[in-house]
């Protein structure tokens, strides 16, 4: 391209991954119809249409897509690197992103953001809760929270908490009404609460193993929610089983009573929280004292 200004690349880009011209031209702080021009008139350089425009939505073309996942990468480490000149200024600063699910979100990341913020007030941290396994790089998180089981291979992953088991309980109330299984397959005449997340269609199966034997199991039950705080209130209400991590909130609910857990022997230890980021990354100076701070260093 003869022209060195690469700012409409960097319009494009933004409008193509917010499927908006709308919210394009809100954060680039710039009038939607002179976005539009500036599209024209990559578009005509080019001599292709990288846009599909309705009343509607927007969505790249095959062209457009090709050239999206060729910029975009390049444009990220850009702002990756501008970022790391933070070593260069008294404090570190920065805006970093990181998508979790709740319950380590609450248990892991708001104490250590506690500490961090404390010590360092110049880095801002936004904190997106989502049950799905996010592609980071193209929703452009800085990092993600997941169980280190569902981590890829080309991610790096830190832990950030100690190994999980999972748990099944119920409330005594319920298990006035019912007897308590023995296996994972009396499960199939019990009242369940079952978990359904995103991007999974169906129903999670509940997952089991002893003497290295594995058993799936595909309960059933009254109620199914898509996140932790409404099945542990239905099962503390006797509303059924609940099958999930045994954090320390459930191991005060079993050790005072209010729950009681079964098949603990088919419960074996897993990877626990990790904080998993793409091995290219070039970590800022903000990104790597977060991870520092979140770093899980064992029991004290």
């Amino acid at each position: 391209m003869a022209s060195a200004n690469f700012n409409d690349l960097a319009a494009f880009a933004l409008v193509a991954k917010e499927r908006s011209f709308t919210r394009a031209a809100a954060k680039l702080g710039v009038s939607q119809s002179a976005l539009s021009q500036t599209i024209r008139a990559l578009e005509e350089r080019l001599g292709l249409r990288l846009l599909t425009r309705t009343t509607r939505s927007v969505s790249p073309t095959d062209a457009g897509e090709r050239l999206l996942q060729t910029i975009a990468p390049r444009f990220e480490d850009i702002e990756t690197e501008l970022a790391a000149l933070s070593e260069l200024r008294d404090k570190p600063a920065g805006k970093i992103r990181i998508t979790s699910s709740e319950r380590p979100a609450i248990t892991i990341i708001a104490p250590a953001l506690a500490r961090l913020l404390a010590k360092y007030p110049d880095i801002q941290v936004e904190v997106v809760i989502d049950y799905g396994l996010k592609d980071i790089v193209a929703e452009r998180y800085d990092a993600g929270v997941r169980l280190g089981e569902q981590l890829s291979k080309d991610m790096i992953a830190v832990r950030i908490g100690p190994d999980l088991r999972m748990a099944v309980f119920g409330s005594p109330s319920y298990f006035k009404q019912h007897a308590r299984p023995r296996s994972p397959g009396d499960l199939t005449r019990h009242r369940c609460i079952n978990l359904r997340l995103p991007p999974h269609g169906s129903i999670l199966p509940w997952e089991f193993e002893k003497n290295g034997h594995e058993v799936k199991v595909q309960v059933e039950g009254p109620l199914v929610f898509n996140n932790r705080a409404m099945r542990l209130h239905a099962a503390l209400h006797g509303l059924g089983l609940a099958y999930m991590p045994e954090d320390e909130e459930i191991k005060t609910h079993i050790a005072e009573g209010r729950l009681i857990r079964v098949l603990a022997d088919w419960c074996q230890p897993f990877a626990g929280y990790h904080l998993y980021y793409p091995s290219r990354r070039h970590p800022s100076p903000a990104f790597t004292l977060l991870v520092d701070a979140l770093r899980y260093r064992g029991k004290k």
